[in-house]
């Protein structure tokens, strides 16, 4: 694979550089978060060490594309086995749904963050968890098309964090342009087809069938809180 500066990006395509397997990438992530979990070495190593599952260790720049991806599904299984309440559950997740997305796999992107959203709410996460999860859910609504949905789900995110941060901060702020950008899109795009979710409700398919089957909806429903 190549999916990272090594070997893909700013025009650059040599078989030489950036050539891994998506296997021995997870390993190496695995291992060195195994390792300063299982040797007490703080939130601060841990955090550095899983970037290794999203993060080219040689040029230090983010996976992208088919490679994020994979990673994100590879993330997902080892993990899989974790209470939900445990950290690793949620920042699993957000590979996931991060590499679906980079993808275009927008729908299959939606499904995990709609289940990331309602794993937040489970576990007590703060207002601000919860409108960044909203807002991400916003982008993928976008990306689909569904205009009147993004819409609706930004200006939500848009009132809540004004109400919970102030008219002047800088997410309050972000979240009025995404508010704004999203009316612009609507009007431009009036009448078009797809403004709207498609009558037949949630998303579905294989991704929703291989989640379930492998986690129970995504990890049960177990309570308490996680690092994060």
């Amino acid at each position: 694979m190549r999916g990272c500066a090594c070997g893909d990006r700013d025009g650059v395509s040599s078989p030489e550089l950036g050539v891994a397997h998506v296997s021995c990438l997870a390993e190496q992530a695995k291992i060195l978060v195994a390792e300063a979990v299982k040797n007490n070495l703080g939130a601060k190593e841990e955090d550095a060490r899983w970037c290794r599952w999203n993060t080219c260790s040689l040029c230090e720049q983010s996976y992208h594309g088919v490679v994020e991806c994979a990673l994100g599904w590879a993330c997902w299984e080892t993990y899989l086995g974790q209470p939900e309440e445990h950290w690793t559950r949620g920042m699993t997740m957000t590979l996931l749904e991060n590499g679906l997305s980079d993808a275009k796999h927008y729908e299959d992107a939606l499904i995990v963050r709609e289940a990331r959203l309602s794993l937040a709410r489970r576990l007590g996460a703060s207002e601000h968890v919860i409108l960044v999860a909203q807002s991400n859910i916003a982008g993928t609504y976008q990306s689909l098309g569904w205009l009147q949905e993004a819409l609706r789900v930004r200006q939500d995110v848009h009132y809540g964090t004004l109400k919970l941060l102030g008219e002047e901060h800088i997410d309050t702020l972000r979240a009025a342009s995404n508010y704004v950008l999203s009316l612009l899109n609507l009007r431009r795009n009036a009448g078009r087809r797809r403004a709207c979710r498609p009558r037949r409700g949630r998303v579905g398919g294989p991704l929703r069938w291989r989640l379930r089957r492998k986690s129970g909806c995504l990890g049960g429903r177990q309570g308490g809180r996680g690092r994060r």
